[in-house]
């Protein structure tokens, strides 16, 4: 909530990024910190936002999500990369 926009994370959408990253199917909580608390945010496609959190060993939790309006937003997909993202720097923790 880099803006202070509330975004959130429905069953569709969490099962949509576990069936295409298995690997984050026990990483719930830590999706929604990422957005809550993220080290760093970069622009996306579309004018969607990337947040991203360290998770250690080189290892990082990038969160697609979507600010509709000043009280709503949504988290589109998420998924690990092994390397620091790259982009549009937009905000820095």
């Amino acid at each position: 909530m880099v803006n202070g926009v509330p975004v959130r994370l429905n069953y569709e959408r969490w099962f949509h990024i576990i069936e295409n990253h298995d690997d984050l199917a026990s990483y719930y909580f830590e999706v929604l910190e990422a957005v809550e608390n993220p080290e760093f945010v970069m622009r996306g496609n579309r004018g969607s936002l990337k947040a991203t959190k360290n998770m250690g060993r080189g290892k990082w939790l990038v969160v697609i999500y979507r600010e509709v309006s000043k009280e709503d937003g949504f988290v589109i997909t998420a998924y690990f990369l092994e390397e620091k993202p790259k982009g549009d720097l937009i905000w820095k923790r």
